[in-house]
């Protein structure tokens, strides 16, 4: 039996539609992350870019379990000394809650230059309104709930 090797230019790439509400925020992310990859697919090939483009809606209604929304943190240095920035889950959500799901996609994701590739097909909207009607959009397979 022999192992089937998808070649980059051989495969299509669908558009899948995730709805975010009430959905825990690391739930939400690991699935995005599986999608963005491509590990739902049979012909799933490690070294190659065999995933869907991934719209998120309603990222706004997403959910953090416990008390994470007022304690949790995001952190990120400006290059100077002392640029240590914080900010915290609730101010986040008011200001960007894309950025949100944004980053917890990107710490699902393998830590290599095929990540920062990946991260491009995703796209995230606060709301239900979306500006990507013209590639046809299904819903994604159903594993979240």
């Amino acid at each position: 039996m022999k192992t089937l090797s998808v070649k980059d230019t051989k495969y299509t790439k669908e558009w899948l539609i995730v709805d975010a509400t009430d959905i825990p925020v690391g739930r939400l992310a690991s699935e995005v992350a599986r999608l963005l990859k491509g590990k739902h697919k049979p012909s799933f090939t490690p070294h190659v870019d065999c995933g869907d483009n991934v719209i998120v809606i309603n990222a706004a209604q997403v959910r953090f379990t416990g008390n994470k929304l007022g304690q949790k943190k995001y952190y990120h240095h400006t290059g100077y000394i002392g640029g240590l920035k914080t900010i915290s889950a609730q101010n986040m959500m008011n200001d960007n809650p894309d950025r949100v799901i944004s980053k917890a996609v990107k710490g699902m994701l393998a830590k290599n230059k095929m990540s920062s590739k990946l991260l491009k097909h995703l796209r995230i909207y606060p709301d239900a309104v979306h500006n990507q009607e013209a590639q046809n959009p299904k819903p994604a397979p159903a594993r979240l709930v």
